[in-house]
């Protein structure tokens, strides 16, 4: 998907990392992350190179989420293992926001695509 978005040749370099100081609830089907001191979330981080693929991804993102810059803390041993970068952070109403995971897999068989890996 992200390969679709920002228009890669090919597929995009990921680093396992938790983004610090967040949570993640669900926004419908759709993942949403909330200012949470103390608590962590798994992900995988992509490093944007050029501005043109910042503003690709912003526009891909709808007005419920907003870039905001994040701590980043690697899990793949290779330097840094810390850093600090940007996320789209939730800013919609709360309200319409439930408990559960965000299941990439999932999403991605719902959207009819496949993962990478397949």
């Amino acid at each position: 998907m992200l390969r679709d978005i920002l228009e890669l040749d090919s597929e995009p370099e990921l680093r396992p990392a938790y983004l610090i100081g967040y949570e993640c609830k669900l926004w419908g089907q759709y993942p949403a992350l909330l200012d949470a001191p103390g608590l962590e979330v798994k992900g995988a981080v992509y490093n944007v190179r050029t501005v043109e693929e910042g503003e690709r991804l912003a526009e891909y993102e709808t007005n419920h989420y907003r870039a905001e810059s994040c701590h980043i803390r690697y899990t793949d041993g290779e330097e840094p293992a810390e850093d600090y970068g940007y996320t789209f952070k939730f800013v919609g109403d709360r309200r319409d926001l439930s408990e559960g995971v965000f299941d990439l897999e999932l999403w991605l068989r719902r959207m009819g695509k496949a993962s990478s890996d397949d």
